[in-house]
């Protein structure tokens, strides 16, 4: 069973990574979507304050009299080379500023406020196309209040919002996506508990028995339409196998008639080889006959569930059967390491079994030597004779239908197919130990 499913796909694993991708995907979506609206709403100044805080901790210092200075940093000279129309005005809490680049004139008017101000996006005038920033920044000389302009574009606004958001959704996507790979497994197991009942019912189902069908209850409602399927099909395998047992059963009734009136006419002739060669003719059919009622039958059992006592059964098949096994030429033994074992199973079916298997054993076990028949105490029957025994590449073929070992022997081939079949519909197994000095048929219930 695990070889046949290991080539299928599993439910849990590509429902985990279809909704990791989809939860990656929809994470992604909902960043960049609020990126794109920051950089739609934000100053487009937002993209040049982190680098300008870089610069101003290498350019910002003070001279000996406690005014600031800007100096010609490695950073501010390298921010200059990207931003040519940078331009910024430094503010001290107590008022203290300085400048670097060309401020446009309406900020520089402003210079002497900028102390006041913490945050504030400077920009829609009519008179002014430049956009303008002012942010508190914490600098090596303490928190300074800079305003600020240059080159702005939204592009750099929105990269700048997409790095400053990673501290949210890295986490979020490490934190949801082992969760989705942890819970998925759950969930489906969850939802699709109601097929267990299914799988373990599936291995018993029989279309020959009526009312074989899986079961719906609990059942996921999208695989229901499959199950219904599926027991759609074995009603119909029911009613294929119901119509050929009837013609089976039919067919051996009406045999009965003819084979009847030929065994009478028979009997009439004069003795002599021909008519004990008709006879063993008729009496063959007649038990072939028999054999295919019974086979059908079995199929049709419906007191499997009454308690039988398997020492008795198999005690009585050897005493009906010891006269035709001694004058067979051979010995016939019982043993029972218990007084009584009682199993739930068919009174009329169970001696059709173990006397199949005497038969057998009389039929084959060589006219020489003992039959054996033995009940274990944990409930095996075993049938032993001392014949030639049994090919190994025939073993398991002997029990189907008309298959004879011996192509001439007698019987009609359906004794052992039907102790099979019998031992099936109570849940048990035959098996097969033979070798050059005999062979064992045990009965497992």
């Amino acid at each position: 069973m695990a070889s046949e499913t290991d080539s299928n796909p599993s439910l849990w694993w590509k429902l985990s990574w279809q909704l990791s991708f989809v939860f990656v995907a929809v994470v992604a979506a909902v960043i960049v979507g609020l990126c794109v609206y920051g950089a739609m709403i934000l100053s487009p100044t937002v993209g040049l304050q982190d680098k300008l805080t870089v610069a101003l901790n290498e350019a910002l210092t003070r001279d000996a009299k406690g005014q600031l200075v800007v100096t010609a940093s490695p950073a501010l000279r390298a921010f200059k080379s990207e931003n040519d129309r940078l331009w910024f005005v430094v503010a001290t809490p107590e008022g203290v500023t300085t400048s670097y680049g060309a401020v446009p004139a309406p900020y520089a008017e402003m210079s002497r406020y900028v102390r006041l101000m913490k945050d504030a996006d400077i920009r829609g005038a009519t008179d002014i196309d430049e956009v303008a920033s002012i942010d508190s920044i914490q600098t090596t000389l303490g928190e300074v209040r800079v305003m600020y302009g240059g080159n702005t574009s939204k592009s750099a606004t929105f990269l700048t919002m997409l790095t400053k958001t990673y501290p949210i959704y890295f986490p979020l996507l490490a934190i949801a996506l082992p969760a989705v790979f942890l819970t998925v497994p759950r969930v489906v197991r969850r939802a699709l508990a109601g097929l267990n009942s299914v799988v373990r019912k599936a291995p018993d189902i029989d279309p020959r028995r009526a009312g074989s069908r899986l079961p719906v209850e609990e059942v996921p409602q999208e695989v229901v339409p499959l199950i219904v399927a599926f027991n759609s099909i074995l009603g119909r395998l029911g009613e294929q196998f119901q119509s050929r047992q009837r013609f089976l059963i039919d067919a051996a009734h009406e045999l009965r008639t003819p084979i009847a009136i030929m065994q009478t006419r028979i009997e009439g002739m004069s003795e002599g080889q021909d008519r004990r060669r008709l006879m063993a003719d008729v009496a063959r059919l007649g038990e072939t006959a028999e054999q295919l009622l019974d086979f059908e039958r079995s199929d049709q059992a419906t007191d499997l569930h009454e308690t039988v006592d398997l020492v008795e059964i198999a005690r009585k098949v050897v005493a009906d059967l010891a006269p035709l096994a001694i004058a067979a030429g051979y010995e016939i033994s019982f043993e029972s390491e218990v007084d009584k074992l009682e199993r739930d199973g068919s009174p009329s079916a169970l001696p059709r079994a173990i006397s199949n298997l005497v038969r057998n054993a009389i039929d084959h076990g060589g006219n020489t030597g003992t039959i054996s028949v033995s009940v274990s105490g944990e409930g095996q029957i075993a049938v032993s004779d001392e014949g030639p025994g049994i090919p190994a590449d025939q073993r398991e073929q002997v029990f189907e239908p008309f298959y004879r070992v011996t192509p001439r022997s007698k019987g009609a081939g359906l004794g052992l197919s039907l102790v099979k079949q019998i031992v099936s519909n109570h849940r048990g197994r035959v098996t097969i130990d033979s070798a050059s000095t005999g062979t064992t048929f045990k009965v497992h219930f």
